[in-house]
């Protein structure tokens, strides 16, 4: 059996994931949803935190493990996710060896990774555009550590591990030009005519996206 690890992004929760958990279980997956240090209501660390807990969590799964990565989560998972069959990584950054999401996005590395980093101006609009309940899922955010963005990643796990990138064709976060430059570091691309979030408004979708990309391999 194939347990389907799901890695959430910044400013989110486990939680997130419960819609798309019942649909995965529909089709005959185990689910695993790691909690990220970096994100909660007293958040600390960075991405090397991060990783940390994705690899132990990795440690503890017997047989084989796909592991979604969704929008910040791509940063830890692509530390942490050595021998897995696969990553998909959902509206997710790629880093490569050395990179952050400063550097991804063309900013320069910050002097100060103290403090936290805001939510989005909007989140409703940013991260939840096509979510039915969306004012639910803004409510459901908490805090997220500035550090985390600004980790330089010391390994890339996709140069060696399978990868599928899943373009959220409409999405107002991650803008689609980026998601389009960050394809090129995986082996298969898809789409999805959703904004930032498929597993909230549209999981049925996303879960059967995802059978159908393990099923390939």
């Amino acid at each position: 059996m194939t347990t389907v690890m799901l890695v959430h992004g910044a400013w989110h929760q486990p939680s997130t994931w419960r819609e798309l958990e019942e649909e995965l279980r529909g089709r005959g997956y185990e689910t695993v949803t790691p909690a990220l240090p970096s994100a909660g209501a007293d958040p600390t660390g960075d991405a090397h935190d991060d990783a940390a807990v994705i690899r132990a969590a990795l440690d503890a799964i017997d047989g084989e493990v796909v592991v979604v990565a969704h929008s910040y989560g791509g940063i830890p998972v692509t530390e942490a996710a050595a021998g897995v069959e696969r990553v998909i990584y959902l509206a997710a950054f790629v880093p490569d060896v050395g990179e952050s999401m400063y550097t991804m996005l063309g900013m320069p590395q910050p002097a100060d990774g103290s403090g936290l980093f805001p939510l989005p101006e909007d989140p409703r609009n940013a991260l939840y555009a096509d979510v039915a309940d969306a004012d639910a899922a803004v409510a459901d955010l908490v805090g997220q550590t500035h550090a985390s963005f600004a980790t330089q990643v010391t390994r890339a796990v996709w140069h060696d591990v399978p990868s599928t990138y899943v373009v959220t064709d409409l999405d107002r976060s991650l803008s689609v030009e980026v998601q389009k430059e960050l394809t090129k570091r995986a082996q298969d691309v898809r789409h999805l005519a959703s904004s930032h979030s498929p597993h909230l408004s549209m999981p049925a979708e996303l879960a059967k996206l995802i059978d159908e990309i393990v099923s390939a391999d």
